[in-house]
């Protein structure tokens, strides 16, 4: 539970589903808002400004996923998704539109809390007036103002780390937006531009270099964890 009250709003076709998430987010001291359709569901966050969406894709008036891409307009809330798709593909295309994370039904009420905690986390610390230009995690300090990187030695020593220009990219727009899914697609404009869409391999490389001088073993990550097929999460 965060330390503010939270307003969530459920976008979910599915009575028993609805119901389900709702006593979830509750019993954690969550208000909820319920919506049913697409159209429902952009009324309820344009009136109620909620928090955070969880939302279905499959929705009876429309796709979830253009629900995603005009909730984007004009909001940065986190948006979870919540589908029975599983694909590859559907999951890419929601994050894509700018959803957060993707649970696949059927899921746990553990999971979802877990992933509803890391979002307002994020999200929070996003929009702190003070929240300084600084990245830590492990033992690695990131100052984006002064744009270096540096692992801490011992109690008060630290040694620089030196990124390629590819690798400082990567890593920034990745810690700068933690717990949430990073599409391939997403990294590749981000950092290569928009004409790099396709060149996945490029990421694998670079990331791969990256981790070895960020992670205390590059094998088995614990900051930079990969999405397996749809991309990448940085975990502070």
């Amino acid at each position: 539970m965060t330390d503010l009250p939270t307003h969530i709003l459920i976008v979910e076709d599915e009575a028993d589903i609805r119901r389900f998430v709702r006593l979830t987010l509750e019993s954690e001291g969550h208000t909820v808002h319920e919506a049913a359709t697409l159209q429902r569901g952009l009324i309820e966050a344009g009136t109620r400004r909620p928090d955070l969406v969880v939302l279905d894709l499959g929705l009876p008036d429309g796709d979830g996923v253009d629900l995603i891409r005009d909730l984007r307009t004009w909001s940065a809330m986190p948006i979870i998704v919540l589908s029975a798709r599983s694909a590859e593909a559907s999951k890419i295309a929601a994050l894509d539109a700018g959803a957060d994370d993707y649970l696949v039904k059927p899921f746990g009420s553990g999971e979802l809390m877990a992933r509803v905690r890391a979002q307002l986390r994020r999200s929070q610390r996003a929009s702190s007036a003070e929240a300084q230009p600084v990245i830590q995690f492990g033992n690695i300090t990131v100052d984006l103002a002064r744009r270096t990187v540096a692992r801490r030695t011992g109690e008060d020593g630290s040694e620089a780390l030196h990124l390629t220009p590819i690798e400082y990219k990567l890593l920034t727009h990745l810690a700068s937006q933690p717990d949430r899914v990073i599409t391939h697609q997403q990294l590749l404009k981000a950092v290569w531009g928009p004409g790099h869409a396709e060149d996945t391999h490029y990421v694998r490389v670079h990331m791969a270099n990256l981790r070895k001088k960020v992670e205390d073993n590059a094998s088995m990550p614990r900051h930079l964890v990969t999405e397996a097929g749809i991309g990448y999460r940085f975990v502070s």
